[in-house]
């Protein structure tokens, strides 16, 4: 599995954000739609009644952002040692983009975690609403974008690669 831009590959599937676990809330952009998961937000969007894809609430990738999270875990490594019978703390859920389906009944917004801890380059974003937007092109442009993102999931066994080729990817991805 495999960050790249505002996308979670994991084997042949792809999420906007991270991919979800149990009940959490979750986007899956599937052969046949925009799939909503999780609770409260179970719906299946098909390719043909999608007019329009974006997603808003997005975390910019900063240095006070970067410090923020190497402070937090510094915090958490602390608060394990010297006071482990508190359990969590506060606030500890990570923050939740918003992916917005338009469609000809209206717009209709799903939530996903924020993969990226330190948030997102400004480049990246930029070329995955760029990608999401062509997805909603038409079933043939959908199709073969959609398969070699999930083909190079399928392949990709070592993780997440450097900001380079994940922004080379994203541009292959939309030619």
């Amino acid at each position: 599995m495999a960050m790249v831009g505002l996308f979670w590959i994991a084997e042949g599937d792809v999420y906007v954000g991270a991919k979800p676990t149990g009940h959490a809330a979750g986007v899956r952009l599937a052969a046949e739609g925009v799939v909503g998961l999780g609770d409260g937000q179970s719906r299946l969007f098909l390719w043909e009644d999608v007019r329009s894809l974006t997603v808003t609430d997005i975390p910019e990738k900063t240095l006070m952002r970067q410090v923020g999270v190497v402070g937090d875990a510094a915090l958490n490594v602390v608060g394990e040692l010297v006071m482990p019978v508190f359990g969590p703390r506060a606030g500890d859920a990570p923050p939740q983009l918003t992916v917005e389906v338009g469609t000809s009944e209206g717009s209709h917004a799903l939530s996903a975690y924020v993969a990226a801890a330190a948030g997102y380059p400004q480049s990246e974003v930029e070329l995955s609403l760029a990608l999401l937007s062509r997805l909603t092109e038409g079933a043939a442009t959908m199709e073969t974008t959609l398969a070699a993102m999930a083909d190079w999931g399928r392949t990709r066994a070592d993780g997440t690669p450097r900001r380079a080729e994940r922004e080379a990817l994203l541009q292959e991805w939309l030619d």
